[in-house]
């Protein structure tokens, strides 16, 4: 009986020990848990209190790079298309066009007689007068307003200009009719022609298409930023007029006769011309030498004194352009008239340079 009772005694003693066990768990996982949402809360609140930026005038930088203020553009304001500074499209232009993620709507056409250009599905869309950045603007509003697309991304490359050349006329080596297409500065276009003949004289007139009455003059020069001044743009329908040299003619006894090119200020004289041309022959009589001016009642002609010249006496007299001045023979009885020594000026004379 007593041996019975123990027993008992032992299996209620042994089951309070695992309620009591069972109890000391469940009070550690509870405490497990509240440390673990109170860790999510604490952490939750960490994020939601970080300063967020949503502004658009003031975009987030990398750190160690500069910070450059950005305001954003009223969206009614509008950049008004300046010619000069894209090329416009007309008829006759080729275009490649694509639609990225359609390729059935992506073509390649030409811009019609009436300024328009085909596109599947939405027709046709006004192109003529718009740059190729405008062109797409223009067709995917199009295609928006269509329903065929949601947002529409286009690209248009413009394969070759064809509704206006630059051209490019006088003392070229390759005049003629050039494409827009590519660089179209002035010194692109120079290099294009096959630059400067020798009978050029540095100076360019620019007659812009629709201003024709407002003609650019633009010297060309040697000096570096004079160069990157001048280099100005040209726009398709242009025209550019690179003018011929003033020239002074030399003939008769002297060692290099042929035609001269005048100094841009004009600034040449008798003897600054006779030194160009070699000076005087062994066989020249200098004291007969004589000038032809062409004047508007003709050719005149006139007494060079070159003889003092060339001795210092006497003022040494201006050369003006097409001026000729002719050095005769000691062997010639007689003075060339006029009419002579135009008749000896050859076209297949020598061309230099005055210094």
């Amino acid at each position: 009986m007593d041996s019975g009772c123990a027993r008992a005694l032992l299996g209620l003693e042994s089951r309070a020990a695992m309620r009591s066990i069972l109890n000391v768990l469940h009070q550690v996982l509870r405490l497990a848990l509240i440390l673990g949402v109170l860790a999510f809360l604490q952490a939750a609140a960490a994020q939601s209190g970080t300063p967020q930026n949503d502004s658009p005038t003031a975009p987030s930088q990398p750190v160690g790079t500069a910070t450059v203020p950005v305001t954003a553009a009223p969206s009614t304001q509008t950049v008004p298309h300046s010619p000069s500074s894209a090329l416009v499209l007309g008829p006759g232009d080729e275009l490649e066009v694509t639609v990225y993620g359609a390729p059935d709507l992506s073509r390649h056409t030409r811009v019609n007689a009436d300024g328009n250009i085909s596109m599947p599905l939405v027709g046709d869309v006004r192109v003529a007068g718009l740059s190729s950045s405008e062109t797409e603007g223009a067709i995917e509003s199009r295609l928006r307003e269509q329903h065929v697309l949601n947002d529409p991304q286009v690209s248009v490359y413009v394969k070759e200009y064809t509704n206006d050349g630059i051209s490019v006329a006088g003392e070229v080596n390759r005049p003629g009719v050039y494409s827009a297409l590519g660089p179209h500065r002035l010194f692109d276009i120079l290099q294009t022609a096959g630059g400067l003949s020798e009978k050029a004289s540095g100076s360019v007139v620019v007659s812009h298409k629709g201003d024709e009455s407002n003609p650019v003059t633009v010297e060309l020069s040697k000096d570096p930023s004079a160069m990157a001044r001048n280099n100005i743009e040209l726009q398709p329908g242009d025209t550019v007029f690179f003018a011929k040299a003033a020239m002074a003619y030399v003939l008769g006894e002297v060692n290099k006769p042929g035609a001269y090119i005048l100094n841009s200020t004009g600034a040449v004289t008798v003897l600054q011309l006779v030194a160009a041309a070699g000076g005087p022959t062994h066989a020249a009589a200098v004291g007969g030498s004589r000038m032809i001016r062409r004047t508007p009642k003709g050719l005149e002609e006139r007494s060079v004194p070159l003889k003092a010249l060339l001795r210092g006496k006497g003022t040494d007299m201006p050369v003006s352009a097409d001026d000729i001045l002719f050095v005769p023979s000691s062997r010639v009885k007689a003075i060339a008239s006029a009419s002579t020594v135009v008749a000896t000026s050859t076209a297949t004379a020598a061309v230099y340079r005055v210094f």
